[in-house]
């Protein structure tokens, strides 16, 4: 291990000259923390139990030394088992990527396409299949796929994978597998049913972790906002205008919440659009490209829609409402902040959603810090920089100088240039009401008097004297409930 933490290039791992190859032409130029652990276990043989933050580089963990070991001789070498349809691809594209210089074939596996494609692709001699688990499991029981044997198989987003319900569909798989193999699990939280999982599927693992006792990324900086229920679509708009996203994914607990909100976001001039389970795979599959690829900034979604959706460069991401439980935060935050790159994590709460976020931090073990969302007058403040910056970066058309001879014959110089100026202010008018959000004076008092009531035995007189949101907590119960089910 003291060998590994001085590792500090891909060289020194003991891969092929191919493989180098390719990592630099991916541009790598020094393996991340699970990569600088994990690859030399991998690379001897070893059976791998891997946690990491969304975004450190897992991918490359694996397929690296996957690679580097492969005979390509006949028959996949190579079975990836990912939660969604949206990572298997991204994972076989990384893979491809990588294997290029030594002629890997790769194929992806998932439902909603031909079956006959896909076993024809495999039969044509792929190296490697990455699959979803529900059609893997259909093509292994009706026996598709003859001679079947991956010498290592990989279990990507584990704890994705048991949110999702595929738990008893992975254990099924794995009693259609050789029980010679190297399999590496990688999950960014460890729940007992992974553990158990790895106990079941795993021969003598090393145990590989770069979360230091944290199970969010250090990267990203976490922040929550106290406001009333009635606030959450001023909140979201003010905060967006004041942190100015470049890409941004938006988390809300139902389907008709991501459409309304999406919505909500298009009038008030963001590019955004919804991700939710109602959709059709095309629908989806349109929505994920256009926010890729820069056509969308925002993108709005429930948690399942939005698994296995990992995309570069997304600085922010905004929790409507708090999430119900500590693992859902951890994958949701784990949007941004990937590749080394810094984000932001922005939770709305009331206070009677206070017991969710201690449950998460106590779960995390990171901070997760009060902020006050900015006034009408902050955000004016804030943004005369960006005024001056916008008028001294914009062009100059050709034009403008007749029209400023046009404007002096019938206005002095100093108001025109006071009427352009507020021109660009209209633009960058902020919206919404003044304050949005609970003051710190009242919220400390409504801390105060809810750590009381709490000491004296329960909320028994909380209708009287005590804090109730203006939302209704029993519709938040029943949105609680059966949330799952409405995604």
């Amino acid at each position: 291990m003291q060998e590994n933490a001085q590792t500090k290039t891909f060289q020194d791992l003991g891969l092929k000259k191919s493989i180098l190859n390719s990592i630099k032409r991916a541009g790598f130029t020094a393996p991340s923390p699970i990569q600088e652990e994990a690859i030399p276990h991998i690379l001897q043989g070893k059976d791998i139990v891997g946690q990491a933050h969304t975004g450190t580089g897992k991918t490359a963990a694996f397929s690296l030394p996957a690679l580097n070991n492969m005979s390509l001789s006949e028959g996949v070498e190579l079975l990836v088992i990912t939660p969604t349809r949206e990572l298997a691809t991204q994972v076989s594209d990384e893979i491809y990527k990588y294997g290029r210089d030594l002629g890997v074939k790769t194929v992806t596996v998932y439902g909603g396409s031909s079956y006959k494609r896909q076993l024809d692709l495999i039969s044509r001699g792929a190296h490697v299949v990455v699959a979803t688990p529900g059609r893997l499991l259909d093509i292994l029981k009706k026996n598709m796929l003859e001679d079947f044997a991956p010498k290592m198989v990989v279990l990507d987003e584990a704890d994705e994978m048991l949110d999702m319900g595929f738990l008893d569909d992975i254990n099924e798989i794995f009693s259609y597998l050789p029980t010679t193999r190297q399999t590496l699990l990688f999950s960014a939280t460890m729940p007992q049913p992974i553990k158990t999982l790895a106990q079941r599927i795993l021969q003598e693992p090393v145990f590989v972790s770069i979360t230091k006792g944290e199970t969010t990324n250090a990267d990203i900086e976490q922040l929550y906002y106290v406001i009333e229920e009635s606030e959450r679509d001023a909140a979201i708009i003010r905060l967006m205008d004041s942190e100015k996203p470049k890409k941004s994914v938006v988390f809300c607990r139902t389907k008709s919440e991501v459409d309304r909100l999406a919505t909500v976001l298009t009038s008030s001039g963001y590019t955004a659009s919804g991700l939710h389970g109602d959709m059709e795979q095309r629908q989806r599959e349109s929505v994920i490209k256009s926010f890729k690829n820069g056509e969308v900034d925002v993108l709005v979604a429930t948690d399942v829609a939005a698994r296995g959706i990992h995309v570069n460069g997304i600085t922010h991401v905004f929790n409507y409402h708090i999430p119900f439980d500590p693992e859902s935060y951890v994958h949701r935050i784990g949007r941004t902040g990937r590749a080394g790159t810094k984000g932001k994590a922005i939770t709305l709460l009331t206070p009677l959603e206070f017991k969710e976020l201690k449950r998460i931090k106590q779960k995390v073990g990171s901070n997760i810090d009060l902020a006050f969302v900015p006034s009408k007058a902050e955000l004016k403040e804030m943004g005369k920089e960006s005024v001056i910056k916008s008028i001294l970066e914009q062009h100059i058309f050709e034009e403008a100088p007749a029209i400023l001879d046009l404007l002096k014959e019938e206005i002095d110089e100093e108001t025109i240039m006071f009427k352009l100026i507020s021109m660009v202010l209209d633009k960058n008018a902020v919206k919404g009401p003044n304050k949005i959000g609970i003051p710190q004076e009242k919220l400390a008092y409504i801390l105060e008097k809810m750590e009381k009531r709490h000491a004296n035995g329960g909320n028994k007189n909380r209708g009287r004297g005590g804090y109730r949101s203006r939302g209704s907590n029993n519709r938040g119960n029943r949105d609680r409930n059966r949330s799952r089910n409405r995604r």
